[in-house]
């Protein structure tokens, strides 16, 4: 074995070494047994040895501790081996490592008549990959014995031949090679005849007999030869063939070619019919004796004779069937020129025709897949892959070179001769592109050149690399107020390119407090279709906007997530009726008294009636209208549309009733209109009490007037403020949307404040309330309310929330603007 040889081979440069220890210093004496080292590492090439025919167990070589593996992780690592030869010829022990036979290997079966005849065997392991190459020699051994084409050769000898006369007969072939297949010949005993061996320029063995004297066909008509072939094995191993000579008569000239042997080059794409060789016999005879016809010798092969043919008048040998390189690259025959005498007479050549390779064979591909799919986060380098090529053809025909398409994210990496790897070279992504259609390209050196193709179909698997992502960070809801529990109000959907479970997204509430209450208290969203819904009645009064968010979460190791906000803005219905306000500070609801003086002239205010509204916009603008009296009599009062304000149509009369009961309706401007009355009691009093009325209302006119002057200042400065205010507001309002952190805190009503009326509709002590308005970018918001400081101011105001009295000549006309922060 080769481990033997090498053994032997060390010890030798060892005991030169110990020889020349005394004539070399210490430094050259290391010098020596390093290289030695370098040499054995060298050396010590995956490469064994075998004889054939050898039994079934036969040690070969220790190959897993050859290869640099442990005994231990040879079936963790899924080691197998494949060989490209017929058959499983060798195996491998698991548990100990060593290469053994297997079956009965048959060199010849293997490699014919081959010099050199190897065993490639391919060997995998994972985790990691490994390929390795073990290449195992088959030793030849003499076990065929030398064969003659046939048992027994006749052969026509006139005798008129003259001696050292020579006849071909057909060698014996030896299937095996080297020193086993180097046959020498031995001719029994014959006074006529003796051996003529000789060895052509192709290193071709001739075997003729030669004539020693003169045939007497009349004294022995026959000659019974035996020739043996004793091949150059140990032991040795022959063959015999019996030659029956026949003596002939007459004809004594026999055609002779004007060479034994010839030769000739032929490309194996050559066109049936093309000429390939001549040959040329003569006869120094005269008349038909002299006439020659060309024909194949009678032991030539049939595959021969179907492959070219002769003219037998020209001696011309032309092609018959398409020559093939790859099956036979030369063909040597016999060829026999005969005369027509009588008997006739032969003469014998050779023709050696020698084929020419031509680039007619494609590269032939073969692919292994070993890790499909592939994981787009593989690392780079990770095998995909294994292919080998072949090309039938030989020389630079037979060379084959290989490229890859698309030449990103793989590459192809020689691995061993005509062995490549296909591998990962750059980064995956399956959301860009999810599989792969790589072709590679298999072209030979020829001219012009051949080429094959394969196709690997590479899919990449996914991994969870994608966060769900919604298509705008914010939307924006509007739900009238007062729906029904569990309405359907938004539906989010985020979308996440990743595959399969990556991509399956599960929506959820990001949980925080709305007030004292929690956020799933109000809405709740389907973890599956997105659907948001409102779990209670949403009151425009209570909740203006509610802001929060929701989060799509997808189903990946580890799950992967993204939030979007909603703003749900509450739209107001027309569900609550005006509410009367009291007649006065600290007074209570109930009708409304005032003494008027039958004085008083027309358009004169004697009251006012109060109301508010606790819905927005047209639902609660409100309007004022006297109901008609009993009897269908007409008042000396009317209201002020808008107003509220109770004034006198007409000089009032002694005819008139002392006491009027008016009843006064406040209406909305709502889809349906929501209505409250109120009853105002006026008691008509002479004109004698009139200094007391007088002195009471020039009382609280001056007290009115001061009031006002305080007001238009207070007015001024707040409309100021509130300018300032907002737009500080707004910038901090964008600052803070995105810096600062859910803030929770109650949202609470605000009190209220004064608003004055307008020419086109009584917004009066309207409601204005520091509305909740929550969300989770800061503190609850508040209604602002801006006035336009050129109108004349408002009566003054006691106390927030509670208003005074307004007068129709002072509370001038106000221009109202309502802004949501």
């Amino acid at each position: 074995m080769l481990r033997e040889g090498l053994l032997l081979e060390i010890k030798q440069l060892f005991d030169m070494v110990i020889t020349l220890e005394g004539r070399l210093g210490s430094r050259c004496l290391l010098l020596l047994l390093l290289f030695l080292a370098l040499w054995v590492t060298g050396s010590c090439q995956v490469h064994y040895s075998v004889p054939e025919e050898a039994k079934h167990g036969t040690f070969v070589g220790r190959i897993a501790q050859d290869l640099g593996l442990e005994l231990a992780e040879l079936v963790p690592r899924l080691f197998r081996m494949a060989s490209k030869s017929r058959g499983n010829l060798l195996e491998v022990n698991l548990q100990n490592g060593i290469l053994f036979v297997n079956s009965r290997i048959d060199r010849e079966e293997l490699c014919g008549r081959s010099a050199e005849c190897s065993l490639h065997l391919e060997v995998v392991v994972e985790r990691p990959l490994q390929v390795f190459h073990v290449e195992v020699e088959v030793k030849d051994i003499n076990d065929n014995p030398p064969v003659f084409p046939v048992k027994e050769q006749r052969v026509l000898v006139y005798e008129s031949r003259l001696p050292d006369s020579q006849f071909p007969l057909e060698g014996a072939s030896d299937e095996d090679v080297g020193s086993n297949s180097d046959l020498t010949y031995k001719l029994s005993s014959s006074e006529y005849f003796s051996l003529d061996v000789k060895t052509n320029s192709d290193g071709n063995t001739q075997v003729g007999l030669l004539l020693r004297k003169s045939l007497d066909r009349e004294e022995t008509p026959e000659h019974n030869l035996l020739l043996m072939a004793t091949d150059g094995g140990k032991p040795e191993l022959t063959g015999s063939l019996q030659v029956l000579v026949t003596v002939l008569d007459v004809n004594d000239n026999a055609p002779s070619f004007q060479q034994s042997e010839y030769e000739a080059r032929i490309f194996e794409n050559s066109q049936n019919g093309t000429v390939v060789i001549r040959v040329n016999a003569s006869d120094p005879d005269e008349g038909s004796n002299q006439e020659i016809f060309y024909s194949f010798n009678s032991l030539v092969p049939p595959m021969v004779i179907d492959q070219f043919s002769i003219d037998s008048n020209t001696g011309e040998i032309t092609i018959r069937k398409n020559l093939d390189f790859e099956k036979v690259n030369s063909y040597k025959f016999r060829i026999d020129a005969t005369d027509r005498g009588h008997p006739p007479m032969v003469g014998h050549c050779t023709v050696l025709i020698k084929v020419l390779d031509v680039n007619d064979n494609v590269p032939q591909i073969s692919l292994t897949s070993l890790s499909l799919p592939v994981r787009e986060d593989a690392p780079l380098g990770t095998v995909i892959a294994l292919i080998s090529v072949s090309d039938r053809d030989s020389g630079t025909n037979g060379q084959v070179t290989c490229s890859l398409m698309p030449h990103r994210p793989f590459k192809l990496v020689s691995t061993f001769k005509n062995y490549f790897s296909l591998v990962l070279d750059s980064a995956l992504d399956r959301e860009s592109v999810s599989d792969y259609a790589v072709v590679v390209t298999a072209r030979d050196g020829g001219s012009p050149p051949l080429s094959a193709t394969a196709s690997v179909s590479v899919e990449v698997a996914d991994v969870n690399d994608n966060a769900p992502t919604f298509a705008q960070p914010e939307y924006t809801v509007f739900v009238k107020e007062n729906n029904p529990p569990g309405c359907h109000i938004f539906t989010v959907s985020a979308r996440d390119l990743d595959a399969q479970e990556n991509a399956l997204v599960s929506y959820s509430l990001v949980e925080r407090r709305v007030g004292e209450r929690a956020l799933s208290s109000y809405v709740s969203v389907h973890a599956e279709s997105g659907k948001v819904f409102a779990l209670q009645p949403l009151d425009h009064e209570e909740l203006e906007l509610l802001q929060f968010q929701v989060s799509a979460r997808d189903a990946g190791v580890p799950p992967l997530g993204s939030n979007v906000t909603l703003q749900v803005f509450v739209l107001d219905q027309n569900d609550n009726a005006p509410a009367l306000l009291p007649p006065g500070a600290g007074g209570g609801g109930g009708a409304v008294s005032q003494l008027v003086s039958r004085s008083v002239g027309a358009g004169h205010v004697v009251a006012k009636v109060r109301a508010v509204d606790a819905d927005s916009g047209y639902n609660a603008w409100l309007s004022y209208e006297l109901q008609a009296a009993a009897g269908g009599a007409r008042s000396p009062f009317r209201v002020g549309l808008y107003t509220g304000e109770i004034s006198t149509t007409r000089v009032l009369e002694e005819a008139d009733e002392p006491r009027q009961r008016l009843l006064v309706v406040v209406k909305d401007h709502g889809e349906p209109a929501q209505v409250a009355t109120a009853t105002v009691l006026l008691s008509l009093v002479d004109s004698s009490q009139a200094p007391k009325i007088s002195s009471r209302v020039s009382s609280s006119l001056a007290s009115s007037e001061a009031a006002l002057v305080d007001v238009n200042v207070y007015l001024i400065i707040a409309i100021c403020a509130v300018s300032s205010l907002l737009v500080l507001t707004l910038l901090l309002y964008s600052a803070l949307r995105c810096s600062a952190p859910p803030t929770e805190g109650a949202c609470a009503p605000g009190k209220r404040v004064l608003v004055c009326s307008s020419a086109v509709g009584s917004w009066s002590y309207s409601q204005q309330r520091r509305q909740r308005v929550c969300s989770a970018e800061g503190p609850p918001k508040t209604d602002l309310m801006a006035f336009s400081p050129s109108l004349p101011p408002c009566p003054a105001v006691s106390n927030v929330g509670e208003p005074q009295d307004l007068n129709d000549d002072r509370c001038g006309k106000v221009s109202e603007s309502l802004f949501l922060i």
